[in-house]
């Protein structure tokens, strides 16, 4: 039962009691309580995939309810958000003061550094995507706006984003394979394009200091390849002063040349998974991303991700 989801392989995990789907649970996730109030017919399964931090698994089982509990967060975990969408049955999500009862079709986020509790009364079905929160090009505070917040996989952004999930559910296999980053992010991608529409970020309607932020953030995604992007050039194409914009981003609790950093970093990653790009030069990749130094690069990188480019790329 504790056959780790690693890069390029899918885990079947069968659990005909409690004690093993509770193992399977832990091993796939992160910590977590697993009770059920009928243990002598409790059955589940989890099938999960894994590539560049991100994890995919559907999950089969009956009655039980999952418990995220302060004293497992305090063991240090790395913080996750993980996004659910229930294919069958239904659920009740608790976090943050919120509740959300799922049906299917729903879609809804949790954070694992804050309590958290998942009740499911009958069979039911369904589908989590867990990524380290950092791979999601929201902040976190804005996204912990969200938790146990229902969002509708029948209308809306929500109706185009579900479908592409279910069928990621259903096809773990194209997630281990060769494209299966490319097919990954494109899920981060639509789900943070869902969040941005539930926050109201992209909508003339929106909070005009939200919305500005949201505009910073996007030009600065627009231009990451530019040498000239910097918190002057992104001040002037906004008409604030660059006072005011150092300002902004230290209410987000960074700077903005750590942000243009850590965005550059984020989409060298993800290149080097790419296998269309296996043969581009790593220098030319950190080019394409506004690292002219790549021996700059070489020590960022590293610096963040714990291992070289060159190793990340083996690696992967």
């Amino acid at each position: 039962m504790h056959t780790a989801v690693t890069p390029d392989t899918v885990a079947t995990r069968i659990a005909r009691n409690i004690s093993d789907f509770r193992a399977a649970v832990n091993d796939s996730f992160v910590p977590l309580q697993v009770s059920s109030t009928h243990p002598d017919r409790f059955r589940g399964m989890i099938r999960g995939a894994g590539i560049d931090e991100v994890h995919v698994s559907d999950i089969r089982a009956t009655d039980h309810v999952v418990e995220r509990t302060p004293e497992l967060i305090a063991r240090g975990d790395r913080p996750y958000f993980k996004v659910s969408l229930m294919l069958a049955g239904t659920g009740l999500l608790i976090q943050d003061d919120r509740e959300a009862v799922l049906n299917p079709g729903d879609l809804a986020v949790y954070d694992t550094s804050r309590p958290y509790s998942l009740v499911f009364d009958q069979d039911f079905r369904t589908m989590v995507v867990m990524f380290p929160r950092h791979l999601l090009t929201l902040p976190p505070d804005m996204v912990g706006q969200l938790t146990a917040v229902r969002i509708s996989g029948s209308e809306g952004l929500g109706s185009v984003v579900a479908p592409y999930l279910t069928q990621l559910a259903g096809n773990l296999d194209q997630l281990a394979g060769s494209t299966g980053a490319r097919l990954a992010h494109s899920a981060l991608d639509l789900v943070a394009t869902v969040f941005a529409r539930e926050l109201g970020l992209d909508g003339e309607s929106a909070d005009p200091h939200r919305a500005l932020m949201q505009r910073i953030r996007g030009h600065i995604d627009r231009n990451l390849a530019s040498t000239d992007l910097g918190p002057a050039s992104i001040a002037a194409a906004h008409f604030i002063s660059t006072r005011h914009l150092h300002g902004l981003f230290q209410e987000q609790g960074t700077t903005v040349s750590t942000w243009i950093r850590t965005r550059r970093l984020e989409q060298c990653r993800r290149d080097l998974v790419d296998p269309i790009l296996a043969d581009r030069p790593v220098a030319a990749i950190a080019a394409r991303w506004g690292f002219v130094d790549a021996a700059h690069f070489s020590r960022a990188f590293k610096s963040t991700y714990g291992v070289s480019p060159s190793e990340f790329r083996a690696g992967h």
